[in-house]
């Protein structure tokens, strides 16, 4: 059964909402819809602060805008821009876009943080585990990021090209349990609602099938792009990471307090698995181990217990390997305990093993995690 889209935005720990550029912009003047605007950030102020007698909840922003607003600012002519103009575009607009964010969520006491990513940030796996640090600690602070596709530097050949998947990508890399895209359409139909009167809304998805994809109109695959087919797209990545997707129309002012009511009609994708879940089930069965570490009998009921490997529980370190690689973790009979991912390379976790955490920054130089494996990064077998 189908449950109203407030369920699960109330229930939700940490949310990713993607606002188009469409939505943001004021297409002929080509300034920031401020009614608009001030209606999003009252509504992001109402979750962050927690609704429904439940906690807050952490939101992240991915919105575009940064080019159309350049535009403005720089006098651009109209039609296709080259692509030293979309950057320079870009350039000028991400500054007014992070101000208007800025300005607005500063009224509810919220702090804004600007966060810019490419296509590589979250396929190389350092720079996608320090992405997703960043992130993780800005929403422990109680920020609120605001992310875009960093035009000013991207390529052609190296952009995600929209931020339904960039959303996606960002709803994975920070294991988000939902995801929102605020569209120019209330969800997904049976087939395109302006030409065809029959169309039926669909308000539950839990598979993206050959079906489904024939309803956007063209194959849901890597090199199409825009509509319904890049939310698809979008769509398959959420459920593949645990989280939860709805499709919904952003266009009037007071759109996401309307799904928080449940008063405004969405498709929303759910997946089988919880982010964590997901997650773990990706770290046990898709990556090979790069090395191992060997505890004490402390670490192993710790470990048992759902707890942090520490450094003080290491008394052995095997392999060459990276931080955040994957490593097993074995007992000093050699049988393995579980699988994660590492926080530090070899060289350092070999300097830290069986010392306290507090004793980290002085014995590298610098201060990292507390944990050499989180319990979030942790399997157990």
């Amino acid at each position: 059964m189908t449950q109203p889209a407030g369920v699960y935005l109330a229930s939700s720990k940490r949310l990713v909402v993607k606002i188009g550029s469409s939505i943001l912009v004021d297409e002929k003047k080509g300034i920031v819809r401020r009614d608009w605007l001030e209606a999003l950030t009252a509504d992001v102020a109402r979750l962050h602060k927690g609704i429904e007698g439940r906690g807050g909840c952490e939101i992240v922003l991915v919105s575009s805008g940064a080019i159309r607003l350049g535009r403005t600012y720089l006098k651009l002519p109209p039609g296709v821009l080259k692509l030293e103009e979309n950057q320079a575009a870009a350039a000028t607009g991400q500054i007014q876009l992070a101000h208007a964010y800025q300005e607005s969520l500063a009224r509810h006491g919220i702090t804004v943080a600007q966060v810019l990513l490419t296509l590589d940030d979250s396929e190389e796996r350092r720079r996608y585990l320090n992405a997703r640090q960043t992130m993780g600690t800005l929403l422990g602070l109680g920020a609120v990021p605001v992310i875009n596709e960093n035009d000013t530097v991207a390529t052609d050949e190296i952009r995600f090209g929209d931020n339904d998947r960039l959303g996606a990508r960002v709803a994975e890399m920070i294991s988000a349990d939902t995801l929102v895209l605020l569209s120019d359409i209330d969800g997904l139909y049976t087939g395109d609602p302006r030409s065809d009167k029959s169309a039926k809304h669909i308000p539950e998805i839990r598979e993206v099938t050959p079906e489904i994809e024939a309803m956007a109109g063209a194959a849901a695959s890597n090199l199409s792009n825009g509509g319904m087919v890049t939310k698809l797209i979008a769509g398959r990545i959420a459920m593949a990471a645990g989280c939860r997707m709805a499709i919904a129309d952003g266009r009037s002012p007071g759109a996401l307090g309307a799904l928080i009511d449940g008063t405004a009609r969405c498709s929303w994708f759910l997946p089988e698995a919880s982010p964590l879940s997901a997650r773990k089930k990706w770290i046990k069965g898709s990556l090979k181990s790069a090395g191992v570490l060997v505890v004490d009998d402390g670490a192993v009921r710790a470990l048992s217990s759902g707890k942090s490997l520490l450094p003080a529980g290491v008394t052995g370190v095997d392999g060459e390997f990276k931080r955040g690689d994957v490593v097993d973790v074995k007992d000093k009979g050699g049988r393995t305990l579980a699988r994660g991912l590492v926080a530090y390379a070899a060289d350092d976790a070999r300097r830290i093993a069986g010392r306290k955490s507090a004793e980290i920054e002085k014995l590298l130089g610098f201060r990292g995690r507390d944990e050499i494996v989180h319990r979030d990064d942790l399997v157990v077998e």
